[in-house]
């Protein structure tokens, strides 16, 4: 499973991007739901900030339309800074670079919120959304990456479209009673977009409860998990790397 995080020279297969899906959309999915018990707004519901802030420029309240941009350009900053990253890890070769990019992203999690448990004030709640909305467009950028965009972490109403997409084109190979060799393609695409979708619902469902029963400390704990995946996935990509010089050797 922690092979998921690694950048293969052939294609990938369904279950990395599955597992993929699993541990990013639901974490994704966690977060965005615990933003929301905290602070009233989805940090990743970028078509949605987007929309109300359509509706705010009309407003004279300036501070609520900067705000909802400063969201939104934290989101697409935290992409850029992952694409950037990983851009510089490929041509590097370094094969854990999104190991790394989850790493760091988890780091920070837990940064940010241990500082939420202990210096949590209404007047820098602001700040700290937005630096959650960087995280989630790194979160986002680093799953989109790694699965060549079949799998968008928290890109929700992409993932709805996705799965139209693929159960039409299911559903009439089914009718033409000639199935093409797309067909299992699609249908196993389908199944990556169904587990995607019901991560991200369930992470979502999780996060409200955790964060209802143990506040911000249930944040540090999604922090903690990210950067234990991470480590896992480098000390096993580390492993099979020694292992196989270790055969070159002996041959």
């Amino acid at each position: 499973m922690l092979s998921m995080l690694i950048r293969r020279k052939g294609r990938r297969t369904h279950t990395d991007d599955r597992n993929l899906a699993l541990v990013l959309a639901t974490t994704a999915g966690i977060l965005n739901a615990m933003a929301l018990g905290a602070f009233g707004i989805f940090p990743s519901h970028m078509s949605g900030n987007t929309s109300q802030l359509s509706s705010e420029v009309s407003n004279t309240d300036l501070s609520d339309v900067l705000f909802l941009a400063a969201m939104i350009g934290a989101f697409v900053i935290g992409s850029v800074t992952s694409r950037l990253i990983a851009i510089s890890g490929l041509k590097n070769n370094i094969r854990t670079i999104y190991s790394i990019i989850l790493l760091l992203e988890g780091i920070l999690l837990v940064f940010i919120s241990l500082f939420e448990t202990y210096y949590y004030s209404y007047g820098n709640s602001h700040e700290i959304i937005i630096f959650l909305g960087f995280l989630m467009g790194v979160h986002n950028s680093t799953s989109t990456q790694l699965s060549s965009g079949r799998v968008r972490s928290t890109h929700i109403t992409g993932t709805l479209t996705d799965i139209g997409i693929a159960f039409a084109s299911v559903l009439a190979s089914l009718l033409r009673r000639d199935p093409s060799k797309q067909v299992k393609v699609q249908r196993s695409q389908l199944i990556t977009h169904l587990v995607t979708l019901s991560s991200f619902l369930i992470g979502g469902i999780a996060g409200l409860l955790l964060f209802k029963q143990f506040g911000f400390n249930s944040m540090v704990a999604v922090g903690i998990f990210l950067v234990l995946v991470a480590i896992g996935s480098i000390t096993l990509t580390i492993m099979i790397s020694r292992r196989r010089m270790m055969r070159l050797h002996f041959l």
